[in-house]
């Protein structure tokens, strides 16, 4: 396993402790108030920890307490992992970026476009052109997620049976072919709207390389990177240091919930989201997108195509805010563009909080987060397990950061 630990003092690598003290202090008291069990932070530049701390508890019933080699549903942080995995295959040649997917997966072709009407009579149209790879890494193909209420085609999505992205006791496949028989929101490569598209991709990377998801990612991308603690399911030795997950109650307390399943192998591989990972080897994942694609002697990708994976690829440098679906037209999305999986800071003046141009990142539902920001020479980590309702910590993290950068 790769164990984190703090490898140099802050102010050697130009960070105030002060400031980052400031950090720990400010998610504490959340766990004070019972609003987050415990956490763990971590903060390096030039690739070295300057600034590690966990606190609070991963199981509040057991007493345990949050370690740095506890284990994290990360979700949605799965999707950058996806996103290298994709490029690898580029790279090899056996896919390309423009190729439209119903050359892999022909259940996509002949797409439809919705048009009007809902439910029972809902009006579609042949889309214009197919759904290229490059729409489903920028969630740009015009599929959507079930637990949205703004289109009707997201209800669409819930009489599916895809109020979690699967359909109950499917596989990746079988989950696949009910995505396709549904409509496209809009004309692909025209709007973005967060999706349940990197699963598709998920399938892609199994048709394209011959191997189901799960090994794929252990022998071609997690293996080659040391990160041992990360994979879809948990071994008997890794189960007692998984972290329980929670969710925010109404009064805005937390409260056991059921997490996606880890113990045994799922039937329903998420590319999406279906990851767990340790601090310590997720930053030996961010190492590797922070050196351009290469981490102790071993090169995943070519400098270019992470290049590629880390800039804006929204047409025209357009931002989140404005060329979203109308879901992701607000505050948070200002200044922010997207890059395969991975948002990117394309104005900093109009970001909520304060940003370094280029950074890019993600989080996941469980309220982990992870950024990178190459001007700075930055990367960060933050890890819990709290489905939020209304909890809403990430401005404050990356401010609370910045305020700690002195040079």
């Amino acid at each position: 396993m790769a164990q984190l630990r703090q490898e140099v003092a802050p102010r050697d690598v130009g960070l105030d402790a002060k400031a980052l003290d400031r950090l720990d202090q400010h998610v504490a008291g959340l766990v004070d108030e019972g609003r987050l069990p415990g956490f763990l932070v971590s903060v390096a530049r030039g690739g070295r920890v300057a600034h590690l701390t966990a606190h609070g508890h991963r199981d509040l019933a057991a007493g345990l307490p949050v370690e740095s080699d506890t284990l994290w549903r990360i979700y949605s942080m799965t999707k950058p992992v996806t996103a290298v995995a994709v490029l690898m295959l580029a790279e090899e040649g056996l896919l390309g970026l423009d190729d439209p997917i119903d050359r892999y997966l022909p259940e996509f072709a002949n797409p439809r476009v919705y048009v009007g009407g809902s439910r029972d009579d809902v009006r579609t149209r042949p889309a214009e052109g197919p759904i290229r790879v490059r729409h489903l890494l920028t969630h740009t193909a015009g599929l959507t997620f079930a637990f949205y209420h703004d289109h009707p085609v997201d209800a669409l999505y819930r009489a599916a049976g895809l109020e979690s992205s699967v359909p109950s006791g499917a596989d990746l496949a079988e989950t696949i072919a009910v995505y396709a028989s549904l409509p496209l929101q809009f004309e692909p490569g025209t709007r973005w709207n967060y999706s349940v598209g990197t699963n598709v991709l998920g399938r892609l990377i199994e048709v394209v390389s011959g191997r189901p998801l799960d090994a794929f990612f252990a022998e071609r991308v997690l293996g080659p990177l040391g990160m041992t603690d990360t994979g879809f399911q948990l071994t008997p030795e890794q189960e007692p240091r998984l972290a329980e997950l929670y969710g925010e109650t109404e009064d805005g307390g937390i409260t056991p919930v059921p997490g996606l399943p880890v113990r045994g192998r799922p039937r329903f591989l998420s590319a999406s989201g279906g990851l767990v990972s340790s601090a310590g080897d997720y930053h030996r994942f961010m190492e590797l997108l922070r050196r351009g694609g290469e981490l102790d002697g071993v090169r995943l990708l070519s400098p270019a195509t992470l290049a590629l994976m880390t800039r804006n690829q929204l047409p025209g440098g357009a931002v989140l805010s404005e060329f979203g679906a109308p879901a992701h037209q607000e505050r948070p999305n200002d200044g922010l563009g997207f890059g395969f999986n991975v948002s990117v800071v394309t104005d900093p003046a109009r970001t909520l909080a304060p940003s370094a141009p280029g950074t890019f990142g993600w989080t996941g539902v469980a309220t982990t987060a992870f950024w990178v920001a190459p001007a700075l020479d930055l990367t960060v980590q933050f890890m819990t397990q709290v489905r939020p309702r209304t909890l809403k910590i990430f401005p404050d993290l990356r401010r609370l950061v910045h305020e700690a950068v002195t040079d």
